[in-house]
């Protein structure tokens, strides 16, 4: 039976790729519209480009400002660390280099995000963007791929159990061909040996 990772269009792998793909599409989608719209603001921040100076401004000015800082920038890239392993049909690939290139991955689209907000009215370029929106794909990749990843495999390891009794099954119910029939009456004839006639002597 196929693993999730491989198989034809009707294969449970290809179906999981497909829906991985639409939504990794529509994420991004939406990411590059919520961070590449124009804004219509009368005064705007100066680039950031010292890491973490974003972040202390954040948490010094209170529990709702760092929420929506912080928290907004670990959430915005995140479910990219779920979807692109799924998209990619890594679900059989060792966990610790799938990790690995997925943040490198999200790493790499939050540093094309940033660099593009430089040419868009009311948005600045922030390294604590990038910061976080990579620590967000890492979390989403390091801690909820694996637990989406064991409950996929055994259900593959279920579906390729339920597949191979129902094989099972229809080859034991399947009529045997003329072809099998003839071919061992063929091999019945040839085994048996022809005996001769006694031939009695005369005195």
């Amino acid at each position: 039976m196929q693993r999730l990772g491989s198989g034809g269009p009707t294969s449970p792998a290809f179906r999981i790729r497909l829906v991985g793909l639409v939504l990794l599409a529509a994420h991004l989608c939406f990411v590059g519209w919520l961070t590449l719209r124009p804004l219509a603001v009368p005064w705007v921040a100066p680039a950031n480009l010292h890491p973490l100076a974003t972040i202390r401004t954040d948490l010094a000015d209170g529990p709702r400002a760092a929420l929506e800082g912080i928290g907004g920038g670990l959430l915005l890239l995140a479910p990219f660390g779920v979807l692109l392993p799924l998209a990619t049909g890594r679900l059989h690939r060792r966990l610790p280099g799938t990790v690995a290139s997925t943040v490198f991955a999200g790493a790499m689209v939050s540093v094309v995000l940033t660099l593009a907000q430089t040419g868009v009215p009311g948005h600045v370029a922030d390294v604590d963007s990038v910061l976080l929106n990579t620590a967000g794909v890492a979390l989403a990749a390091g801690l909820v791929f694996p637990l989406l990843r064991r409950r996929l495999r055994q259900r593959d390891s279920d579906w390729s159990g339920h597949g191979d009794r129902i094989e099972g099954r229809r080859r034991r119910s399947e009529p045997a061909s003329p072809r099998t029939g003839l071919r061992l009456r063929e091999e019945k004839a040839q085994g048996s040996t022809p005996r001769a006639t006694r031939v009695g002597m005369a005195p």
